[in-house]
């Protein structure tokens, strides 16, 4: 399988048809911020509850569909927002913002629409002011029993605001996967102000990964640096997996040099071995396996950007497919300028989304495509992906542009730099 180069497509697929959603877990709403929904939410309330006042004035009840302006009413009572229901009868009734119309009221005027008289105290309208006007009327936001929110949700603020006030209390949402992070390398130092030998480097590529897992919806569940030695890494691995990982990721050792050790390692404990070699760049050397117990492993490269390619295009899609989410799809942007791939490979570009002078969007590919380069992903806020099959990369050609996660829409600049 390594002499061959997998196409990345096939690769991906191979990759997820090996996991599958995990269990749902009930949720306090509360605590349910950026869970993935795995029930419809059904609404066990009407939104608002009552008919209520969208604004200060004086609710009124007529037989016609206007009360004139001009009319003079005795105001008969006040409501403000708390207030219990109450029999409206005839005349005015003054009124807050939200607060329950008086049984048999329809129709507020506001109050800088209106003069208020005394000896005896009356309100004169200044408009006619017809039914229905600044009413709120039950249920006209959310019926009770009407569906609000889908599963595959991914719950924000907004839906937990929505939530609030229809009285949910707990949700179904999938269980968060637990992912595992081993970089190998005896050349890596993790600690960063530790002076570095000769021939040594920082690890840069643990901090990327331990930081990446939250943002893909998953939680880090163990996270280790090992040398170059199969016995170290399959300890490691033994750490990883009584952590409770469904996926564990490793960076580095998967390439065809004398010291990339880890397809051997796997082949020892009698891993399945899926792909090694994905026909894309970065990243070129992937490796998947199914172990023993059927987890999902992840063999990255050891260079930076070949590791962020790695877990943004083909760990993250295992992840969503264990969140229960649906497979991502990309926005279609024009290149602000010409662009040079190779036929055969899928390219993951770093690269900046923006806004021209006209508000249209477009994608500038940055320099320093190369995997060891670290500054450009830094400067990045999206990934532009060109398949192997796409010839055309002029200027103002549409191509695939991804958020620098799968769980982030990416945010374009309103000026080019």
């Amino acid at each position: 399988m390594s002499g061959d180069l997998l196409d990345a497509q096939a690769a991906l697929e191979r990759i997820c048809s090996r996991v599958g959603p995990l269990p749902h877990e009930t949720r306090a709403v509360d605590a349910a911020l950026g869970r993935v929904l795995r029930q419809d939410v059904a609404s066990p309330a009407d939104l608002p509850p009552f008919d209520n006042s969208a604004m200060d004035g004086f609710a009124l009840a007529a037989d016609g569909e206007f009360v004139p302006a001009g009319s003079e009413l005795p105001i008969v009572g006040t409501r403000a927002a708390g207030d219990a229901a109450v029999a409206g009868g005839v005349g005015a009734w003054e009124i807050m913002t939200g607060a329950r119309l008086p049984q048999g009221l329809d129709r507020v005027v506001p109050v800088e629409r209106t003069r208020r008289l005394t000896a005896p105290p009356r309100v004169q309208l200044e408009a006619d002011v017809k039914r229905g006007q600044n009413v709120r009327l039950r249920g006209s936001d959310v019926a009770c029993g009407e569906e609000v929110l889908l599963a595959g949700t991914v719950l924000a603020p907004q839906h937990l605001m929505l939530l609030a006030a229809l009285g949910v209390a707990e949700l179904a949402v999938s269980a968060r996967p637990r992912v595992a992070v081993l970089c190998t390398g005896r050349e890596l130092v993790d600690a960063p102000g530790q002076s570095l030998a000769s021939g040594e480097i920082r690890n840069s590529n643990g901090p990327f990964l331990a930081a990446r897992v939250p943002r893909a919806g998953a939680e880090l569940a163990h996270a280790e640096t090992v040398g170059d030695e199969i016995d170290a890494f399959l300890a490691a691995l033994e750490r990883a997996q009584r952590a409770g990982a469904h996926v564990i990721v490793s960076t580095g050792a998967v390439s065809m040099g004398r010291h990339d050790f880890i397809p051997q390692a796997l082949r020892r404990i009698g891993a399945e071995i899926l792909l090694h070699r994905i026909a894309i760049r970065p990243g070129k050397p992937l490796l998947a396996a199914r172990l023993p117990d059927g987890r999902l492993f992840l063999g990255l490269p050891g260079n930076p950007i070949a590791v962020a390619v790695g877990w943004r295009f083909f760990v993250e899609p295992a992840l969503r497919v264990m969140l229960g989410l649906a497979p991502e799809q990309p926005w279609r942007v024009p290149l602000a300028a010409d662009q040079d791939t190779r036929q055969g490979l899928r390219f993951h570009l770093k690269s900046r989304l923006a806004l021209d002078a006209g508000g249209r969007l477009t994608v500038h590919v940055l320099p320093g495509q190369e995997s060891y380069r670290i500054r450009p992903l830094a400067a990045a806020n999206a990934w532009v992906v060109i398949p192997a099959s796409q010839t055309d990369t002029r200027a103002g050609t549409l191509v695939d542009v991804y958020g620098l996660g799968h769980l982030d829409s990416p945010v374009p600049d309103t000026a080019t730099r």
